[in-house]
């Protein structure tokens, strides 16, 4: 199954990439597991250091901004 987190402290948009995230996935019929990380310490050991970020089986795929959907997609569909 697929590992799929949104790390961010929860600011507008981080919600909105999740939402997004979870669209997505129940529109494409996607086995993911999707984890929402708010704790500063776990973002921090990802390297990143701007929110929101995408993070799809343990590798950040993006940060800092809210990618297209079909980015989204094709990322997912990689693994």
């Amino acid at each position: 199954m697929l590992s799929v987190k949104i790390l961010g402290p929860g600011c507008s948009k981080c919600r909105t990439l999740e939402a997004k995230v979870r669209d997505l996935i129940s529109k494409h019929n996607i086995q993911a597991e999707i984890t929402k990380v708010e704790d500063i310490q776990e973002m921090i050991g990802y390297g990143i250091m701007m929110t929101p970020t995408l993070v799809v089986n343990e590798k950040v795929k993006s940060y800092g901004t809210i990618p297209k959907d079909e980015q989204i997609i094709s990322w997912l569909k990689e693994g």
